[in-house]
């Protein structure tokens, strides 16, 4: 069988692991093979030497004019990285997704590469994700697409989406089992020590709340206030008591400044008091879920679960690292 044509469309500063992290998956479904699955093609403004973000250059086999470059082409990937935000409005990649999107069986970006998907008009009224540092630019920039913040990867139709960095990998496994099938993709994945399917999703790995991302509004003293406290015994109705306001009037002003419930930033903000116990100690689970105020164990656990995915044990054998002590 002829090899599938995959095209990286990469730019300078783009992010070294989004480019070479999928690339990495699909070469690999290669190995051994007389005949390959994939004809891999790395792309750039020039052809030639680019440096990406981290200082390393990668050489580009073709330009983004070359002729052909999309010819025949099976699947296009965009790579993320700073330089996306000099470049997701270049009008010749944005020419080169839209075409792409007309003729290629897939379009997928790797982390902020979904930004170019979007200029490109490919991401409206769709499902999608990016990393999860710029969920809130690519909403106020995108708002007609249904962004899953939480989300490793995401499927609509020919359209493929992930979040950041090694989250392309995970993309990239995905559609190595969708071309080639799981016993495949399973290998590949043995080989790198890596998960077919990554258990929970992209919250595992974000910063902690801010409350100082809401500086001016009505809450903002209060928003300052939860963490510090979010282990005692305080729910909804104890916030907008303090807030001298109803719980409807307190619930609706809530929902305007942060674009979440009361229960719910409430509940994230215990979660992230966990996440720094469980990672920072070795505290018993039932200890950390009364320290965080959850009240219990199997709270906690539920929490967990809604949230990221994932259960504290999980997490903490995760993300603690070696040798600490409570």
């Amino acid at each position: 069988m002829k090899p599938r044509r995959i095209v990286m469309l990469a730019f300078e500063d783009a992010q070294i692991l989004d480019i070479t992290g999928p690339l990495q998956i699909l070469g690999s479904a290669n190995r051994g093979r007389r005949v390959p699955h994939y004809a891999i093609v790395l792309a750039a403004p020039k052809a030639g030497p680019f440096r990406t973000t981290e200082g390393l250059s990668l050489v580009a086999d073709a330009a983004w004019d070359s002729p052909g470059l999309l010819k025949g082409i099976d699947t296009l990937l965009v790579s993320g990285g700073e330089g996306i935000n000099r470049h997701r409005r270049d009008k010749t990649l944005l020419r080169l997704i839209r075409t792409a999107a007309r003729n290629a069986r897939r379009v997928v970006s790797v982390c902020t590469g979904a930004f170019a998907l979007a200029e490109a008009g490919l991401l409206d009224s769709c499902r999608a994700t990016t990393h999860w540092s710029r969920v809130d630019e690519f909403r106020a920039d995108f708002p007609n697409v249904a962004l899953e913040p939480d989300a490793i990867f995401v499927q609509d139709g020919k359209v493929w989406t992930s979040a950041g960095v090694t989250a392309g990998m995970d993309l990239a496994l995905a559609l190595v089992r969708e071309d080639l099938g799981d016993d495949i993709a399973l290998a590949i994945a043995r080989q790198h020590v890596i998960f077919v399917m990554r258990p929970g999703g992209q919250s595992q790995f974000s910063a902690h709340l801010k409350p100082e991302a809401y500086p001016k509004g009505k809450l903002a003293s209060l928003l300052r206030w939860i963490p510090e406290h979010a282990g005692e015994d305080i729910d909804v109705a104890t916030l907008a008591a303090k807030a001298n306001m109803s719980e409807r009037s307190f619930a609706r002003n809530f929902v305007r400044e942060t674009g979440e419930t009361p229960a719910r930033y409430l509940e994230r903000t215990r979660i992230d008091s966990a996440r720094r116990l469980l990672t920072a100690s070795d505290l018993p689970l039932v200890t950390v879920a009364l320290r965080a105020g959850f009240g219990n164990e199997e709270r906690m656990r539920r929490a967990f679960q809604r949230q990221l995915k994932t259960s504290p044990g999980a997490f903490r054998a995760r993300f603690q690292p070696q040798g600490v002590s409570p």
